[in-house]
């Protein structure tokens, strides 16, 4: 059991329980993704000898850590704010990297705990010329996370605890993410939950239905995720049923911006403006880092809403999914 009281006031913001990777991230050609039989703006996961093939076909890019937990908690930090992860990195030159990292954002991150037999994940992220981006992921030993990874006092110790969809594709991960959510609750703080990929939603939709109504506080989705959960072809439909599963669903569409949904109470959310877009990915994840920033710092869903625009603004206006300069500083135009 948790030695946190419940009524006291957590010490961390965001804790995230995700996959712990490296992006490898490339700008290339439409022609390429062919060549690779990669489907456009998707996920693959794919061995280590065909992570390995693609790697080699690539340009020379850019390799910094990643992971789409990690980038949220990361963007978290950026805002000023207190942030954990949980994850496994491998006992190599990748996970060293990664552990660094989290370290120079104070981020805490227990890396010697979490260090495996076995190399660390990495995600090789090809972005075309239209910003558009298409995933290769080889997990390595992110995909061994067990509940005893899960540290109880740091999960009891967060406002949130964000858990990310894609660690339900491996079975060995899965209680890790239920432990987190029972712990979370147990010492009365909040669950989020992202869907992560369109793909990775019809792999598992009975199950994160079933997360959503009973485990899950806030979900995370963009517009094509939260039709694929419900089966929907519009949009609104999907809006009206996802706000009886949970108490607030942050739904994001793009160049459209996003909608919230809170209770009776549904947001249209306009997009942050932003000159020119690089590179798409991240921006789901540092929405849900200025989301569940402006939350833990009191505001309304709404203004959670369109820090979330901000924080995803900054992201796709460069190469890499974490931002470049100081989201703390940019914050004021939306919080005043």
């Amino acid at each position: 059991m948790s030695t946190v009281d419940k009524d006291t006031e957590p010490n961390h913001d965001v804790v995230a329980v995700g996959n712990a990777l490296v992006d490898v991230l490339s700008n290339e050609s439409d022609d390429l993704l062919g060549i690779l039989d990669l489907v456009k703006g998707t996920m693959a996961m794919v061995d280590q000898e065909l992570s390995d093939s693609i790697y080699a076909a690539l340009s020379p890019g850019v390799e910094a850590s990643g992971g789409s937990a990690a980038n949220t908690v990361a963007g978290v930090a950026s805002f000023g704010g207190r942030a954990g992860f949980v994850g496994r990195i491998g006992n190599d030159q990748f996970g060293q990297v990664f552990a660094h990292d989290l370290a120079a954002l104070g981020i805490a991150f227990d890396g010697a705990q979490a260090k495996a037999d076995g190399p660390t994940g990495r995600c090789l992220v090809i972005v075309t010329p239209d910003a558009e981006r298409t995933m290769a992921t080889f997990l390595g030993v992110a995909s061994d996370l067990s509940p005893d990874d899960v540290p109880v006092d740091l999960i009891a110790d967060a406002r949130f605890t964000y858990l990310e969809g894609y660690l339900w594709d491996q079975p060995s991960a899965k209680e890790a993410f239920r432990a987190a959510s029972a712990r979370a609750h147990d010492a009365g703080r909040k669950v989020a939950l992202t869907l992560s990929d369109p793909f990775c939603v019809d792999r598992h939709r009975v199950d994160f239905l079933d997360l959503i109504s009973g485990d899950v506080d806030i979900l995370f989705a963009n517009d094509d995720e939260l039709r694929s959960l419900y089966e929907v072809d519009d949009f609104d439909t999907a809006v009206q049923k996802v706000r009886n599963h949970c108490e607030i669903a942050a739904v994001t569409c793009g160049a459209e911006g996003s909608v919230v949904v809170a209770g009776d109470d549904v947001h249209a959310v306009p997009a942050h403006p932003v000159d020119q877009v690089v590179d798409t990915t991240g921006a789901g994840d540092l929405y849900a880092a200025g989301f569940l920033y402006a939350l833990a710092r009191g505001y309304d869903p709404y203004t959670a809403g369109r820090l979330g625009g901000l924080a995803a603004s900054e992201v796709i206006s460069h190469l890499g999914a974490r931002p470049e300069i100081s989201l703390a500083d940019l914050a004021p135009s939306v919080l005043g």
